[in-house]
């Protein structure tokens, strides 16, 4: 992907960090595996150990040894990236040597094919993967077999590599890049809590809640939106690895996955064509509101305004939404983001945000950033004003779509991304890219920009841009429309 947008300017919209690798290669560099085994190993295991070690090796990441990854107080250190291969006791879990729930990422490999059948549901497939990253305490499952080894995510993405040991390119192109970023629930410190100042009792909120809830009766039969895996069903070690769960997920009672949001209105100014480009990283924010953007083999400078956007609370049932509980309102300005509640239903009562905050954000930034620099070059584009007078929709579910369903007017982008989980700084940094690559096909194109559909390799899908939710679920579910009509 193009340096469209620079590091600095990423971190000034979302708070991204500057270091925050986005190809694979900054990924490798980053990296610092341990491998730390069970005292009982068997031979498999050893086997795909020792080639996972020269596959790491050959592409220049430094695996350290136990001793080298460990702090005075015997925990690995912040950043680790900790293998445990084998079947462990309680009292040698690898999470008991993290200083924090957020600061190692924990790989465990069994000698075993999957628990996935392939009559398996997707929701099926997930609740399987679930319960054993919650049983094992560990963020990613690798199962190895004598012909095979899978690699399964908290986001419900399973990979199967039809090889015995792991290869260099699949540890590089599809292992890596799962490895570099955890994924973890917008902390309370990442946003300003607003409990109970969203107003659900306008004009406004009616229309929007409507088409949520038309949305949610077109998606009710379609088992590709992952609705929820409640944590209460899930089988722990003991009530203490039950409450570092619970603690983990920031005390929610289930992963639900996908999102539906509805970006609310804004008018956007058109950018500014500059003639200078090689103007400093202090010079490419202005004012603290205009980041400078390459698009088109242009440089602009475009002014960022506040985005608000109602979108899904975290763990509610997607597939029978109540408009009036089940939805929040997030938002960020100046790189400070918020959350709104409902009247009577505070963070405390479940109107927790999504973990996919950070990405519904850059969804909706990118819109304003796309939309203020078509205003420069096509004065006349539908994009912007459609943006101003009634917002875009964004729709995100863990399949793909046939592309001939895609809408007339929305680009494709981010197949060739690397894999990384959902809700990470990466794949916000992706949305927003991405969507410069997407106009820029339309420009190329000459034709008119209406939105982007942004695939996400080993993830899912989001579709975002003019239509409705409802009229989205429409072109998605053509066999729920049938039934309704």
């Amino acid at each position: 992907m193009r340096n469209t947008i620079s590091s600095g300017t990423l971190h000034h919209l979302l708070g991204i960090p500057a270091e925050t690798p986005l190809s694979i290669e900054g990924m490798c560099r980053k990296i610092r595996p341990v491998i730390y085994p069970a005292p009982l190993l068997p031979v498999r295991l050893e086997q795909f150990c020792l080639a996972l070690v020269s596959a790491m090796k050959s592409l220049e990441i430094t695996v350290l040894s136990e001793e080298e990854a460990s702090g005075s107080d015997g925990r690995f250190l912040p950043g680790t990236v900790v293998f445990a291969p084998g079947s462990f006791t309680d009292d040698m879990l690898a999470i008991n040597r993290v200083s924090t729930l957020y600061n190692n990422i924990i790989v465990g490999i069994y000698d075993e094919p999957p628990p996935l059948t392939t009559e398996a549901l997707p929701q099926e497939r997930l609740d399987a993967i679930v319960g054993r990253l919650a049983r094992d305490m560990v963020h990613i499952l690798i199962f190895v077999t004598d012909r095979s080894w899978t690699i399964c995510t908290m986001n419900g993405g399973v990979v199967t590599f039809n090889t015995p040991l792991p290869a260099v390119e699949d540890v590089r192109c599809t292992l890596v890049p799962k490895l570099t970023a955890q994924v973890v629930p917008p902390r309370p410190e990442d946003l300003d809590m607003k409990p109970g100042a969203l107003e659900t009792d306008t004009p406004l909120f009616r229309t929007v809640g409507n088409d949520f809830a038309q949305c949610s009766r077109l998606w009710r039969d379609n088992h590709c939106l992952l609705t929820h895996t409640s944590t209460a069903g899930l089988a722990y070690r003991s009530d203490f690895y039950k409450r570092i769960v619970a603690r983990y997920l920031d005390q929610r009672s289930g992963m639900s996955y996908g999102f539906f949001a509805r970006q609310l209105p804004v008018a956007v100014q058109p950018a500014t064509l500059c003639s200078d480009e090689t103007g400093s990283e202090e010079r490419e924010i202005e004012n603290g509101s205009t980041v400078r953007i390459l698009a088109a083999g242009k440089t602009f400078l475009v002014p960022v305004p506040e985005v608000s956007v109602i979108t899904t609370r975290s763990g509610c049932r997607k597939h029978h939404l109540d408009p009036q509980h089940d939805l929040v309102e997030i938002g960020i300005s100046g790189g400070r983001a918020w959350l709104k509640t409902p009247a009577g239903v505070s963070p405390s009562g479940g109107a927790k945000p999504s973990f996919d905050t950070l990405t519904i954000l850059a969804h909706a930034l990118g819109n304003a950033i796309t939309a203020s620099i078509l205003l420069r070059l096509r004065p006349d584009a539908l994009f912007p004003v459609h943006l101003g007078r009634y917002g875009a929709s964004m729709t995100h579910w863990h399949d793909y779509p046939d592309m001939e369903m895609l809408p007339e007017g929305y680009y494709l982008h981010g197949a060739e991304n690397p894999p990384v989980s959902c809700s990470t700084p990466q794949s916000a940094a992706y949305s927003l890219l991405g969507k410069i690559e997407a106009l820029e096909q339309a420009l190329e194109n000459g034709a008119e920009y209406r939105g982007d559909v942004h695939i996400e390799p080993n993830h899912g899908t989001n579709i975002v841009g003019l239509l409705t939710l409802a009229e989205t679920a429409v072109i998605l579910n053509p066999e729920a429309v049938a039934e309704i009509r």
